[in-house]
């Protein structure tokens, strides 16, 4: 498998040097990367990525607040083929009539989006996971409210924190998550404790024998305690590896 990055885990060296930044990615390996809020730098983004051979699969962008037309241009303008929403707050999560908007919305930048050529996708935070309703997650009643092309991403980490096993969740939510993201840790809320893949407590083999459908895992640090690049470099080289037998 190929591994793509989001951006932000590199944000702070992308404000001080874009180009420089997106060409130690291609450095480490990377052949695709997960760029986010990427409207008003999409001119710059698009050299850099073509100048070290990246794509960009995806991207993040908040699709339910901002303006789609911009964002659905900028993505069709760097070849980003999905389009994912990172967060609709906690509060939106305990009740199926939230849920069920939260659908009809991200339906219908669905249907704008395709004039562009672009997908739609949802990624989730541990709250979507945390909520369970008539026994099942509020990502699992979205799933359900969504569209057919209305993909997911299903950020493996944040479903650990929010108190589910990761594999078998992406066994019961099938070929709707076409996106994951690949983080480890030790397993809390607090994004400054989280690890280099494979320094954490996340059982990224099995989450990622269970992501049966995926066309890029992505890997992603919300932060850490020291060099963010030295965390990237041992992630995608342990990820790379493939599984080492104990």
């Amino acid at each position: 498998m190929s591994y793509s990055i989001q951006l932000y885990t590199v944000r702070k060296a992308l404000e001080e040097d874009l180009a420089g930044t997106i060409q130690r990615l291609a450095e480490i390996g990377f052949t695709m990367v997960e760029p986010y809020r990427f409207v008003a730098k999409a001119a710059e983004l698009k050299q850099a990525m073509a100048e070290n051979n990246l794509t960009a699969p995806s991207g993040h962008a908040p699709l339910l607040s901002d303006d789609q037309d911009a964002i659905f241009a900028a993505a069709r303008q760097l070849g980003i083929g999905t389009v994912i929403d990172p967060h609709v707050p906690i509060e939106r999560w305990n009740t199926i009539e939230d849920i069920k908007e939260t659908a009809a919305q991200l339906n219908a930048a669905a249907t704008k989006g395709a004039a562009y050529g672009v997908r739609v996708g949802y990624h989730n935070h541990w709250w979507e996971v945390e909520s369970v309703i008539d026994g099942k997650t509020a990502l699992e009643h979205l799933a359900d409210h969504l569209d057919p092309e209305v993909v997911l991403e299903l950020d493996t980490y944040w479903a650990a924190v929010g108190g589910q096993n990761p594999a078998d969740l992406l066994a019961r939510l099938g070929d709707r998550v076409k996106f994951i993201h690949i983080k480890d840790g030790p397993i809390t809320s607090d994004p400054s404790s989280q690890l280099a893949v494979g320094d954490g407590k996340m059982p990224v083999w099995d989450v990622l024998a269970a992501a049966g459908s995926l066309e890029a895992g992505v890997i992603e640090l919300d932060d850490f305690q020291g060099d963010m690049f030295d965390a990237v470099r041992d992630s995608y080289n342990y990820l790379s590896a493939g599984k080492v037998s104990a």
